[in-house]
């Protein structure tokens, strides 16, 4: 599998580890990842992004005990098929404290910049558009 749908940006004040464990979740919501497709191994992927390979380990590691991907000895890192019902809701907590953060960060950042709420939202609306 190629790291494309996987990256990180070491100008983020967000740490490393975090922009992994994101994007990665990011790739499955947006089916750029789907249920049953092998992840690079720790070590390449770390080469790919230039990152620590303990900070990819880190990342697969916290993955897994969330039923988000499944590691198979000997073969690899996959998605997981399917999220049991607690790993789903741990998940779905995970991704709205994600959100919100995010949110709270982009507002703030464009309000700094003198961007009313208003507009950020249309602007926002706007984008979602152009992505359909």
């Amino acid at each position: 599998m190629s790291t494309a749908p996987i990256n990180v940006d070491p100008r983020d004040p967000t740490p490393l580890y975090a922009q992994l464990e994101r994007n990665i979740r990011v790739a499955i919501a947006t089916t750029r990842l789907r249920a049953g497709d092998q992840l690079p191994t720790v070590r390449q992927l770390a080469v790919d992004l230039r990152v620590n390979a303990n900070t990819v380990a880190k990342v697969y590691l916290t993955l897994e005990r969330e039923g988000v991907l499944v590691t198979k000895r000997g073969v690899g890192t996959f998605i997981a098929d399917a999220q049991p019902k607690a790993a789903q809701a741990t998940h779905a907590a995970h991704r709205d404290r994600q959100l919100k953060s995010l949110t709270d960060r982009y507002i703030t950042e464009a309000t700094s910049l003198g961007f009313t709420p208003r507009e950020v939202a249309r602007y926002l609306a706007q984008r979602v558009k152009e992505g359909e």
